[in-house]
């Protein structure tokens, strides 16, 4: 039994002995060694084409001292340290510490790993913990881009450097301003955290926190985020977007401001083909466009807005509503042209101007390009206006065929009701006294309007009808065929154009929207590709 003891203890001597001596910095070729008490105490001289080693690590110079004791090297002249097959740094002079293995290089310092260089002043690289690190400005070169900033560090065994303070990433299609930035080089996967900013030929964008793939251009921002082209400007709480097809989606909270046109599309998920001019737009989504002095509020379970500039189309599906001060209306979907001024109305539409109630198979708003204002309406087949009577509880009403209007300040002033027309009309007089109920048929009618009132009306050809006192006209003859008052379907407000389950939907957004709040003041999770990428080169490498 002491026999067995005493072995094990002298093999515990031994093997701590023989890695004690493994720590020691060894000295593999050199032209000339010397000893110089006086003036390098402790210390070996070693001149030219000196060579040592160190627990996998070679070092060159021209000249050296190695401070046998503190197992400690000084380096003058063309310095080279390899690390296996992944380091190489080189510099002018250099310092290495066998006990803590820790290296310190200045003077023109270049470190190479097998995807980047970078060049520094001054360079720290601890081999324990396998980070370089340096604070008096880099450059840092790969295949696509140029990075530089004025302090970073180097963590060899994810081939990542973090980035610090005035970081500039350069490449051929943009130029990346940051002041924290982490940048994996084997996949060109960079993450930014804090004011950042994207600058190329096509657009500008701004993000605090985001991550971009520089090889495959594409990008994912989820802090204050947006993205800037000549006439618009995209924004959302999560921006994605790919630069090779220059497409950009973004999730919540989604602003698209268009600065020619004078409108501003939001939504909770919308999406933009700059090459292609389109936009689409859902969840909660309406279009706002400035007409005058005024906004028209436009929402549809889908918007979709398509075109340059001056040619710019704006489609809305599924159950539509629009809202202006002075009108609002609903239909299943709309269509409305940029470039002919005209805006249709599609299946099933109804129309408020004020208080007159308008409806037909097909309705047509009609603006002037030049003014931008409102400027005639078309309503085809099965026309029918509909007012309350100002004081009574009749309905006014006119019904024919088609009806072709006129607007002035955006007011319906004059209409012209054609083919098989029909009139009930409650007449007042100044003292707003009921005269009679006029309930005529003709050919064709025009009318002048004042705000929600009928001023006059002139009939034409084939008229017949009379005024009639109000006692001797039944109730049930003061409507005509097909009249229905939709009153309490009317959209009084901006709000009114959002049914309640995209309200629902509005609020719950905003609630995952404070929830996440608390997660913004960290920097953006590794994504798994980042990850995976790296892990599947590394297995290849070790296969």
């Amino acid at each position: 039994m002491k026999k067995i003891i005493l072995l094990v203890g002298f093999l515990l001597i031994f093997a701590a002995t023989f890695a004690q001596k493994s720590k020691e910095i060894f000295i593999e070729y050199s032209e000339y060694f010397d000893v110089d008490e006086d003036l390098y105490p402790d210390a070996i001289l070693l001149t030219g084409n000196v060579r040592v080693s160190h627990d996998g690590a070679v070092m060159f110079c021209n000249k050296a001292y190695l401070f046998k004791k503190e197992n400690y090297i000084k380096a003058f002249g063309d310095v080279r340290m390899i690390q296996g097959d992944t380091i190489t740094m080189t510099s002018t002079y250099a310092e290495y510490n066998g006990e803590n293995k820790q290296a310190y290089a200045s003077g023109n310092v270049i470190m190479s790993s097998p995807s980047s260089t970078l060049k520094t002043e001054v360079l720290n690289f601890d081999r324990i913990a396998q980070q370089a690190f340096y604070k008096t400005g880099g450059t840092i070169t790969d295949k696509e881009n140029v990075l530089v900033s004025q302090s970073g560090t180097y963590v060899v065994q994810r081939k990542m450097y973090q980035f610090r303070n005035a970081v500039t990433i350069t490449n051929p299609k943009y130029v990346i301003k940051t002041n924290h930035l982490d940048y994996y080089e084997k996949v060109g996967h960079a993450y930014l955290f804090g004011p950042s900013t994207i600058t190329s030929k096509e657009n500008y964008i701004y993000t605090e926190k985001g991550f971009y793939d520089t090889k495959k251009n594409f990008a994912h921002f989820v802090k204050n985020s947006y993205i800037k082209y000549n006439n618009r400007l995209i924004k959302g709480d999560s921006l994605y977007y790919d630069r090779n097809k220059e497409f950009a989606s973004a999730t919540r909270n989604v602003i698209v401001t268009d600065s020619i046109n004078k409108s501003i599309v939001k939504g909770h998920y919308g999406e933009v083909f700059r090459n292609k001019d389109s936009l689409m737009m859902t969840r909660k989504a309406v279009a706002m466009t400035l007409v005058e002095k005024d906004t028209l509020y436009i929402h549809g379970k889908k918007l979709i807005v398509t075109g340059k500039p001056e040619n710019r189309v704006v489609r809305a599906f599924n159950n539509v509503r629009f809202f202006k001060i002075d009108m609002s209306g609903k239909c299943d979907s709309l269509h409305s042209d940029e470039k002919t001024g005209i805006t249709k109305l599609i299946r099933n539409p109804i129309m408020w101007n004020y208080e007159n109630q308008m409806t037909g198979d097909i309705m047509h708003l009609i603006s002037n390009k030049k003014t931008e204002k409102l400027d005639s309406l078309i309503v085809l087949n099965n026309t029918f206006i509909a007012s309350k009577d100002t004081l009574g509880t009749g309905f006014n009403q006119v019904k024919g065929q088609n009806l072709y209007g006129k607007f002035r300040d955006n007011k319906l002033y004059e209409v012209d009701v054609v083919k098989n027309t029909e009139v009930i009309y409650f007449m007042r007089n100044d003292e707003n006294e009921l005269i009679g109920i006029d309930k005529t048929v003709s050919s064709s009618i025009n009318m002048t309007l004042d705000g929600n009132q009928i001023d006059a009306i002139t009939f034409f050809k084939k008229v017949d009808g009379d005024i009639y006192p109000e006692k001797d006209l039944p109730e049930n003859a003061r409507k005509l065929k097909g009249f229905i008052w939709r009153g309490d379907e009317r959209i009084r407000t901006k709000e009114d154009i959002f049914p309640p389950e995209e309200l629902e939907y509005d609020e719950q957004m905003q609630k995952d929207k404070k929830a996440e709040k608390e997660s913004e003041s960290v920097p953006m999770e590794v994504r798994k590709e980042t990850l995976e990428v790296e892990e599947k080169k590394d297995k290849k490498k070790d296969s």
